[in-house]
């Protein structure tokens, strides 16, 4: 979004159109609206800056839910954004942490500053782009306690604040087509968020697949994954982290959560056979390298030397893996696997993969398999020997 196309939006008349807009739906027949709109009288300009936000809030309900029907968008700051219930984990830290006002540094369409509001903090939103601090204005004015500078995180001054969130930006400038930066041309950067430390305490949000050498020593590292999809790494340094916890693994999904903590690292267990049931770690607790702290909880221990399957005779349910029943055991060979599921009628496969070259989509191709019962292969590694592992889904 361009600073013409803000002014557009912002606008009576753009507001006033979005807001009469009806639910998007992805079957709407786009140029018919379009054609609609422009015969009422609307401007080309605004009818297509209006549209993009029209689809923008539609995406952006998985992340925000029902505020996302009141709130403004660019692609890029809403891929960036914090879900909802995460970014509500984000706050409570800081809530009982008892801190007064927070910076959020870098604070891009305004989603974590909606939720430390929403705990009574005090907010000062920060960013260098003009026209993302100008959303965050938009979204953030129910919120009395806010206040959105348009500012470089760098040159804020932090007078006045007790602590600080950081979102670094880590992706290319603009708001529509990104792409990644190295870790060592985030914006602010590591070493700015994490000389903050030294003087406040500092939460940092970063992607799930940040190089763990680069987290410092005496914070907490904690993965989130929503509904078994990991989407961050959360850095938290002084109170705002739990005494005694170096790594966690929170899992969040509908109405639940859990979380699984410890010290540092945890050391895996021995590698042993397939048992009667198979366990795959949700990735937050992969991430967080728990897996052995994990196969203790359960009485289970890895197949294969750096694989991620856990595996045992007895069966423990938790929120920390799926699990699954060991049906068969066969070498991995494409076409007796093929003849294998032929004969069990299967026609609907599911393929899990770990530590084999497979494309599970191309794989699945070559089966042609036209069953009518459905079924779960996991292809792997068994003490370093190509398997494939037959599997029933465990609730």
């Amino acid at each position: 979004m361009e600073r013409t196309e803000l002014i557009e939006l912002f606008s009576a008349d753009g507001l006033g159109l979005l807001d009469s807009l009806p639910a998007y739906d992805p079957g709407v027949d786009v140029l018919a609206l379009v054609t609609r709109l422009r015969r009422e009288g609307h401007p080309p300009a605004l009818v297509a800056v209006v549209l993009s936000q029209w689809k923008l809030r539609a995406k952006a309900r998985v992340k925000f839910g029902d505020f996302a029907a009141r709130m403004l968008f660019t692609t890029a700051g809403l891929e960036q954004a914090t879900r909802l219930k995460v970014a509500a984990g984000h706050a409570g830290r800081f809530a009982t942490a008892k801190v007064g006002r927070v910076a959020d540094l870098g604070c891009g369409i305004g989603g974590d500053a909606m939720s430390l509001a929403a705990l009574d903090l005090a907010v000062t939103a920060v960013d260098q782009d003009e026209v993302t601090a100008a959303l965050a204005s938009y979204n953030l004015a129910p919120f009395p306690n806010v206040e959105v500078v348009h500012s470089a995180a760098e040159s804020f001054d932090l007078a006045g604040h007790d602590a600080a969130f950081l979102d670094p930006a880590r992706r290319t400038a603009g708001h529509s087509e990104t792409q990644r930066v190295r870790a060592s041309d985030y914006s602010p950067s590591l070493d700015f968020a994490f000389a903050l430390t030294e003087r406040m305490p500092v939460g940092v949000k970063l992607g799930p697949g940040m190089d763990r050498e680069l987290i410092p020593p005496g914070c907490e590292a904690q993965w989130v994954s929503v509904n078994g999809q990991v989407v961050e790494m959360g850095l938290w340094f002084g109170p705002l982290a739990r005494p005694g916890v170096g790594r966690s693994a929170l899992l969040l999904s509908d109405g639940a959560a859990a979380d699984l903590t410890a010290t540092a690292d945890s050391p895996d267990e021995p590698v042993g056979p397939v048992g009667e049931y198979l366990y795959e770690p949700d990735g937050a607790v992969i991430r967080a390298r728990l897996i052995g702290d994990l196969a203790r909880r359960l009485n289970a221990h890895p197949i294969s030397e750096a694989i991620a399957y856990l595996s045992s005779d007895q069966y423990l349910p938790t929120p920390f893996a799926a699990g699954f029943r060991v049906l068969e055991s066969w070498h991995l060979d494409e076409r007796m696997l093929r003849a294998e599921l032929r004969r069990r009628n299967i026609g609907v496969l599911e393929i899990k993969k770990r530590g084999v070259d497979v494309d599970p989509a191309e794989l699945r191709k070559r089966f042609a398999l036209r069953g009518s019962e459905s079924a779960t292969l996991v292809l792997t590694r068994v003490a370093g020997r190509h398997t494939a592992l037959l599997v029933e889904r465990l609730d």
